[in-house]
């Protein structure tokens, strides 16, 4: 399997790669115009529902979709990573889903005070946001990743709608050290529900991301409450834009950005939830965990999920080689692998008895039903 170090040499002489993707990458934009999409079917069909209608393409069309178009099956050679590194269309990609995002939270924040709505309706329009907010996450979720300052100012400034700023630390410099160990607080545990993990990787993920960036601090001689501290910088961010929304649209728009805030951290806490549900990393015969592999991370390859998703989905790859933009992952065989894309597996993660019944049996067989290798709540003692 190619490593980070592989990337940085360039194949000659070999049959040229073509993503079959390629072009359709940006319908992912979809989600953050997806407000834009629940005025108009409103406006057309006078259905109150379709305020929803980002929570619907989340939760059910594009699962239906990936049960039509099924697995994606194709994931580049070692030849064409290099090439796709650097073609900068699909940086273009996820950079067009920032100003999007942005003029679809404004116009939502438009219509919770001018539009003829129900409560139901605002709710149902918040959820639409939240969705935005949460695959947001995920859009940052690539862009921090990278070495361009330019991405990274982007990425937090895609995480200032969910409040969440935090994640741009713990996700680099906590989630990606500690995987798929006791230790780390977005690895959920064998029989541990969602709404159980909800929490303690929330709480978990802001008091970890906290002593980071703090110790980071005090090694280069600046105070902890400094401009320099990403979090400080991107909680500064989220202040400045919930107050700003608040000054222009009105004090009645203050609990839909909550609940928009709620609900985009709840479907990225989804995702972690899936990720690492179970896994376990080897242990050396000192006690120390083994770097991390492939096979730490629960791997899906349908590709509407994965167009939808930036590829989120290739998570085993994206663990072993976190340099390699989206458009490089590959799915990885040897990992263990989810029964559905990621669309219906937060969906069963939000039903803990069905979550248990689809999931606890594959983690048991990944392991031979060894619980000494699962990582469990009496792993973590």
């Amino acid at each position: 399997m190619t490593t980070d170090k592989d990337i940085a040499t360039e194949t000659v002489d070999l049959p040229r790669w073509r993503d079959r993707k390629r072009y359709w990458w940006p319908v992912a934009l979809l989600i953050p115009l997806s407000p834009f999409l629940s005025w108009l079917l409103v406006d057309r069909l006078s259905l109150g529902l379709f305020w929803a209608t980002g929570a619907w393409i989340l939760v059910l069309i594009i699962p239906i979709f990936d049960l039509i178009s099924g697995r994606d099956g194709q994931s580049p050679p070692d030849h064409a990573i290099l090439p796709l590194q650097k073609d900068r269309y699909y940086r273009w990609c996820t950079y067009l889903f920032v100003p999007l995002q942005y003029a679809g939270l404004m116009f939502a924040c438009w219509c919770w005070v001018n539009a003829p709505m129900a409560m139901g309706e605002k709710i149902a329009l918040s959820m639409t946001v939240g969705v935005v907010a949460g695959v947001g996450i995920n859009a940052a979720h690539e862009l921090g990743h990278k070495s361009e300052a330019v991405e990274r100012w982007l990425a937090k400034i895609v995480l200032a709608q969910s409040f969440y700023g935090h994640f741009f630390v713990e996700h680099n410099h906590g989630h990606h050290v500690r995987v798929a160990t006791p230790d780390d607080p977005a690895s959920a545990r064998f029989g541990e529900s969602f709404w159980m993990f909800l929490s303690r990787s929330v709480i978990g993920g802001l008091k970890s991301s906290w002593a980071i960036e703090t110790a980071r601090a005090r090694r280069r001689g600046k105070l902890s409450w400094g401009a320099q501290n990403s979090i400080v910088q991107t909680w500064v961010m989220s202040i400045v834009l919930f107050g700003g929304l608040i000054a222009v649209f009105g004090w009645q728009i203050a609990p839909w950005l909550a609940l928009q805030a709620i609900a985009g951290i709840s479907f990225l806490e989804a995702a972690n939830y899936i990720e690492h549900y179970g896994l376990l990393r080897k242990r050396r015969s000192d006690g120390s965990f083994t770097k991390v592999r492939p096979e730490d991370s629960w791997n899906s390859d349908h590709i509407v999920s994965n167009v939808f998703l930036y590829q989120l989905q290739r998570h085993s790859d994206h663990h072993a080689n976190p340099r390699l933009r989206y458009q490089s992952l590959r799915s990885s065989p040897a990992a263990p692998q989810l029964p559905a894309g990621y669309a219906v597996m937060i969906v069963c993660a939000w039903i803990p008895p069905l979550w248990r019944r689809l999931m606890d049996r594959r983690v048991l067989a990944y392991y031979d039903g060894d619980l000494t290798l699962v990582n469990t709540k009496a792993t973590s003692r």
